[in-house]
């Protein structure tokens, strides 16, 4: 909210195989599909409903949507509705992202964030899937090590077996991070707690 009151959580998890699992907090969220995308820049303004975080993750050049054959977006991602959500989280995995280097990497000079619409997204219209007024926003940040310990009751459900810290033989070859969201005046702004899995 306005006093910076966080209400979620987002983690993203990849495996050594590159696949990046997202899991997300969408129990406030409003009932109803929406539309979610990792956009190109890491800010999170309340003021302007989160324009801030500009466009959706785009290094590639593509038109937007999951179905579209000229697309998509790397920041494109499945919308949050029913088969999406289960008890309270919206999981969904990609490989068109990466929390380690390269084109894809969403770790680049400017950040990204993770940003919630108010409608569906068709998965086909370009720019935006016609998903709506942005309503939920959270900076994508690498892990701090000296955040590592966030309340039981901020922590997102933690990912199935294979995509975690380290993998089975225990070489740590993943990288985790998390952003709070917190509610502002009829839409989410990012809030500042950030924590390593």
């Amino acid at each position: 909210d306005a006093a910076g009151n966080r209400v979620g959580n987002v983690q993203l998890h990849q495996a050594s195989d590159g696949t990046v699992k997202i899991i997300a907090d969408a129990t406030l969220i409003p009932s109803g599909a929406h539309g979610i995308h990792v956009h190109g820049v890491g800010v999170c303004e309340p003021a302007g409903k989160f324009t801030s975080a500009g466009g959706h993750f785009n290094p590639g050049g593509r038109q937007h949507g999951l179905n579209n054959p000229a697309g998509s977006h790397a920041g494109d991602l499945p919308q949050i509705d029913s088969k999406s959500v289960e008890q309270g989280y919206y999981t969904t995995t990609t490989k068109a992202i990466s929390l380690t280097s390269g084109p894809t990497s969403i770790f680049d000079a400017d950040g990204t964030a993770l940003v919630i619409h108010m409608s569906a997204d068709d998965q086909v219209t370009d720019p935006t899937g016609n998903s709506g007024d942005r309503i939920a926003c959270a900076v994508l940040a690498a892990p701090n090590p000296a955040l590592a310990t966030p309340t039981a009751s901020a922590t997102p459900r933690p990912p199935t077996a294979g995509i975690g810290t380290s993998d089975a033989d225990g070489t740590s070859r993943t990288v985790a991070i998390a952003a709070a969201f917190a509610m502002a005046a009829g839409a989410f702004v990012a809030g500042v707690r950030r924590f390593a899995a």
